[in-house]
C-alpha cells in the first residue's frame, strides 16, 4: 500500500524519498484480493488482467462495472465513495470488480478516500498476463504451490492450478521442510548459490550489519498458511509477526526475521526476538533514522527508537 510502499522500496532501492511512491513510473491499483498495490506502470496488465475471472459471469461483472464507471466519470476523477453513490451501489467496494479490466487507476495516501479514474485498457492477452503474474509470484515467493498462489491472488483454486499446469515445462519440483513445492527452473541456480556478502548499499557502513525494517504487508512478509512456517519456524514468533489484527513491521537482520516494530509519528518501538549485539543495535537505529518518512514540516522525521521486551 502507498505508505508502506515507500518503506518497501527504501529497503531495496538507494535514494528513496518520502514522495517516491508518487513517481510517474508507479501506479496504484486494486490488485490481488482487491488490496491496493503500488506497481510499475508497465506492469498494469500483469496485476489487473492477470486477475480477470475465468468464468463468464465474473468477466461480465468486471466489464459492466468498468463501463459504468467510465461512463460516469467521462475523463474526470472522483472519490470511490462518491462514485459508488452516484452509481447507486449499496457498497462502493463493488467498484473493485472493475479493476481486473485494467481500466481503473486510483490514488490513495492512507489518510483520505481513494480517488479513482479510468484509462484505456492495456493491450495484453489476459491468459498471458495470468501466466506472467504466476511467474512473478513464484520468483518472489517460491518455493510455492498452486494453493499458496490462490491464497495470495484470490483467483480461485481451479484457476490457480490451471496456471501452474500451463507453466509445468518451466517449473522445477523441490522439497522443503513444509512439503513439496515448485520454483521457476530459471531460478534454480540462485537457490543453489552460496549466500553472497551484501554490497555497500545493503549494509550499514558503520556496523557492518545488514538491517532492514520491512513495513506491515511488505512482499517479503506477505505469506499465508504453512508458508509462514518456512520463514519463521517458531510458532510463538509467528503469532507476534502475523497478528489477528494489524500486522507489525518485520525487523530483518542479516537476512533473518529477528523481531517486529511499530511506529507512531517519530517514535519507533522495536521488539527484538533475541539479544542484539551493540553493533546490531547501532545498525537498527541507523536504519530507523534513515527511513524516508515525512516529518512535521515535510522533512525527514527524527525517529526515536524505543526497545521493547
Amino acid at each position: 500500500m502507498p505508505r508502506a510502499a515507500v518503506l518497501a522500496i527504501h529497503a531495496r532501492v538507494e535514494g528513496t524519498e518520502p514522495s517516491t511512491w508518487e513517481d510517474p513510473s508507479l501506479i496504484q491499483i486494486w490488485g490481488p484480493r482487491f488490496t491496493i498495490f503500488v506497481v510499475a506502470a508497465t506492469d498494469l496488465a500483469v496485476f489487473s488482467l492477470g486477475l480477470l475471472p475465468d468464468h463468464e459471469n465474473g468477466r461480465r461483472r468486471s466489464a459492466d462495472m468498468a463501463e459504468r464507471l467510465r461512463a460516469l466519470l467521462g475523463g474526470s476523477r472522483m472519490t470511490y465513495a462518491e462514485a459508488g453513490k452516484a452509481l447507486g451501489l449499496h457498497n462502493a467496494n463493488m467498484l473493485r470488480y472493475a479493476a481486473a479490466t485494467g481500466t481503473v487507476l486510483l490514488r490513495w495516501d492512507g489518510a483520505r478516500q481513494a480517488i479513482v479514474w479510468t484509462v484505456p485498457p492495456p493491450r495484453a492477452d489476459p491468459r498471458a498476463a495470468r501466466l506472467e503474474l504466476t511467474r512473478r509470484f513464484l520468483h518472489v515467493y517460491g518455493p510455492a504451490t498452486a494453493e499458496a498462489f490462490n491464497l495470495w491472488s484470490g483467483i480461485g483454486p481451479r484457476a490457480s492450478r490451471s496456471a501452474f499446469d500451463d507453466l509445468q515445462d518451466s517449473l522445477t519440483s523441490v522439497q522443503t521442510p513444509i512439503g513439496d513445492a515448485w520454483i521457476l527452473t530459471s531460478d534454480e541456480d540462485a537457490f543453489r548459490a552460496e549466500p553472497q556478502t551484501p554490497d555497500a548499499q545493503a549494509t550499514d557502513r558503520q556496523a557492518g550489519v545488514t538491517v532492514r525494517l520491512l513495513p506491515s504487508g511488505d512482499p517479503y512478509l506477505l505469506l499465508y498458511g504453512a508458508d509462514r512456517d518456512l520463514l519463521v519456524p517458531d510458532a510463538y514468533r509467528r503469532d507476534q509477526l502475523w497478528t489477528p489484527r494489524v500486522w507489525p513491521g518485520g525487523l530483518l537482520i542479516d537476512g533473518e526475521v529477528s523481531g517486529t516494530w511499530r511506529r507512531a509519528n517519530a517514535v519507533m518501538d522495536i521488539q527484538p526476538w533475541r539479544p542484539l549485539t551493540d553493533a546490531e543495535r547501532d545498525a537498527v537505529i541507523a536504519e530507523a533514522q534513515s527511513l524516508p518518512v515525512p516529518g512535521t514540516k515535510g522533512g525527514p522525521a527524527p525517529i526515536v527508537v524505543r526497545w521493547a521486551g
